[in-house]
Formats: C-alpha cells, structure tokens, sequence
C-alpha cells in the first residue's frame, strides 16, 4: 500500500512562514514528479508547485518568489516552503505524486490526505 503523508500545516499570521512535508511510504522504488495542491473554501484544487524526479520545478504565479518546493529523494520526502504567507495562501494543501513505482508496480496520482494552512490575523 502506496501512502503519502502530509505534516507542517497550521495557523499563521500574514507574513510568516510555514514548511509543509510530505513523505511517501510503501517499498518504492522510485517517484516521478511531486506536486503540491490547494484549494480553498468554494474554490477548485489548483496546482501550487511541482518537482519532477530530476529537480525540475514550476509554480503557480501568485506563489512565484515566496515559496520554494524541494524533495529528497533518498527520503521520498518533497517539501514546501512557504514565506511571506498571504490570507489568500488560506487552503487546504494537498501532496501529489503522478507516479510511483513499487515492489508492486506502479500506482498512478497518489494522493496525500490535506494538511490544512491558515494566514490571518
């Protein structure tokens, strides 16, 4: 069973920063790209960051500057780091892997269970 778990979500005030963790578990081989999702109250999950097996990366334009997305792969551990949080980052985020290879074969779109992040003040 191919699991991602996502941890580093919370409270915090406009301006601060958090660091979002997800870690992939289950015999792997090996992961394609890593991504990272959100979605806000009444609004479609959108894409925030993506970093494939190779280190490339690409982000959403609003998030451009302020957040950097990274992975380790001997950990199968990708991470976001937020900065410079606005009330508008408030959604829940979600990890995503495209595609995972296992002693079983490969699972395709993983998904992590949400951590939930909040800007306010």
């Amino acid at each position: 069973q191919v699991q991602l778990v996502e941890s580093g979500g919370g409270l915090v005030q406009p301006g601060e920063s958090l660091r979002l963790s997800c870690a992939a578990s289950g015999n792997i081989f090996s992961i394609n790209t890593m991504g990272w999702y959100r979605q806000a109250p009444g609004k479609q999950r959108e894409l925030v960051a993506a970093i494939t097996n190779g280190g490339s990366t690409n982000y959403l334009d609003s998030v451009k500057g302020r957040f950097t997305i990274s992975r380790d792969n001997a950990k199968n551990t990708v991470y976001l780091q937020m900065n410079s949080l606005k009330p508008e980052d408030t959604a829940v985020y979600y990890c995503n892997a495209d595609r995972i290879l296992t002693r079983r074969g490969w699972y395709d779109e993983v998904w992590g269970q949400g951590t939930l992040v909040t800007v306010s003040s």
